[in-house]
């Protein structure tokens, strides 16, 4: 069992509200508040642990030290993800919330292909799913996500992103626009946005260890297995009141330093938000065929490319000339931003709105007043916004009282 010892570390809270037309707009906050921690989740793993190798002790500061030196290249392995928002299920909005969700640069024709990878995102942000990942260098990754007799399939090899739904036998893909010069040495090639492929854990831990002075609680807990393999037990926990996240776990692999386990725990209690990990691990080099796609004869090939109707915003997710305003810091960082003129918080029954999205916001929506005037708090069990009837969203891991607070201190 490894001692507890304390550290410190910071963490940049942020949120990101897509933006389409709009007759969307007015769905798309809410939506976002799932895909914040869609976003997050990505297309990664997560897992099962038993036993509590004996190892030697490591204090905080020597095991993120001991992250931070990993540079594991390769891998391939199964993993599962569970994730409990506590959020509806996401898969019956189909491509109509996920593409006013996701933030890509993929063209007007990307909309609507169940190939899509902002589509499978979404469905990821609720319910336990199975996954097989490899990784070959930053060039080089490839997840597939097991369904009933079906599997999606999300490859990177070099600018070439396909994904390919084989219950519908449709694909997607992308190609990377050239960059003047090559792309830095062990830096994978800029793709669109949305196409983007996750690695492994180590990109939640290395997030989640980003922060402000102060605002973090650093130590090591138990000593765990996991996918076969000895791990320390990174605990990350917020020092600040009304913050959302109780505890982030990360499992680390004592001998590579590479995070095995991902684990979030939300501060009302019950189980993990987000469980994310390997039950079956490899670190040697996968074959290149991994990595290889055609489309298959038949399929349907959407082809992304850049929009012509909607300039690129200045932050990535926000409408253009919304502007964002960051209110205090660390675990409990609240973005604000005001959407374009008109839009404000979405009225009941609106004729706007899909069916299924109306009963998708009427589940998650709190009607709440204060000095700022009126609104509605989307909520989930992590990411929480407050959206006002004049148009401004306040959004973050934190409590609904703190976004009020936040919307009344701003007026």
């Amino acid at each position: 069992m490894a001692p507890n010892d304390s550290a410190q570390t910071t963490d940049e809270a942020g949120a990101f509200v897509s933006h389409r037309r709009s007759k969307t707009v007015r769905y798309v906050v809410p939506v976002a508040v799932a895909g914040v921690a869609a976003a997050t989740i990505g297309l990664v793993p997560a897992l099962a642990a038993n036993g509590s190798p004996d190892l030697p002790k490591i204090t905080a500061q020597e095991l993120i030290e001991k992250i931070a030196a990993s540079d594991t290249q390769q891998l391939s392995g199964s993993v599962k993800i569970t994730t409990d928002l506590g959020l509806p299920s996401l898969a019956g909005l189909g491509g109509a919330a996920g593409g006013a969700l996701a933030p890509r640069g993929g063209g007007d024709d990307a909309k609507g292909s169940s190939a899509d990878p902002s589509t499978k995102a979404l469905e990821l942000s609720s319910g336990t799913h199975t996954l097989r990942v490899a990784a070959d260098g930053p060039d080089k990754q490839r997840v597939s996500i097991l369904e009933n007799a079906a599997e999606y399939s999300l490859i990177h090899n070099g600018d070439q992103v396909w994904g390919y739904d084989s219950a519908t036998n449709q694909a997607f893909h992308a190609t990377r626009q050239a960059p003047k010069g090559d792309a830095p040495k062990g830096k994978a090639p800029q793709l669109p946005k949305g196409t983007e492929l996750p690695t492994t854990p180590k990109e939640f831990a290395e997030q989640a260890l980003k922060a402000s002075a102060g605002t973090t609680s650093v130590s090591v807990g138990d000593t765990a297995q996991i996918a076969g393999r000895d791990a320390y037990t990174l605990v990350i926990k917020p020092k600040q009141a009304g913050s959302t996240v109780d505890s982030v776990r990360v499992a680390v692999d004592a001998k590579t330093g590479t995070p095995l386990k991902f684990t979030l725990a939300p501060s009302g209690g019950g189980k993990a938000v987000l469980d994310v990990g390997f039950t079956k691990v490899d670190f040697g080099k996968p074959a290149a065929s991994t990595f290889d796609f055609k489309a298959p004869k038949g399929a349907k090939v959407t082809e992304s490319g850049p929009r012509k109707d909607q300039p690129k915003p200045a932050v990535p997710g926000v409408p253009s000339g919304g502007g964002v305003k960051v209110i205090g810091k660390g675990w409990t960082s609240i973005a604000e931003l005001k959407l374009p003129a008109g839009e404000g918080a979405p009225a009941a029954g609106s004729k706007d709105l899909p069916k299924e999205a109306q009963g998708f916001l009427d589940s998650l929506g709190d009607k709440v007043s204060g000095k700022f005037g009126s609104g509605t708090v989307f909520h989930t069990r992590v990411v929480n916004a407050l959206m006002t009837e004049d148009g401004r969203v306040y959004v973050g891991a934190v409590t609904k009282d703190a976004l009020v607070k936040a919307a009344d201190s701003a007026k």
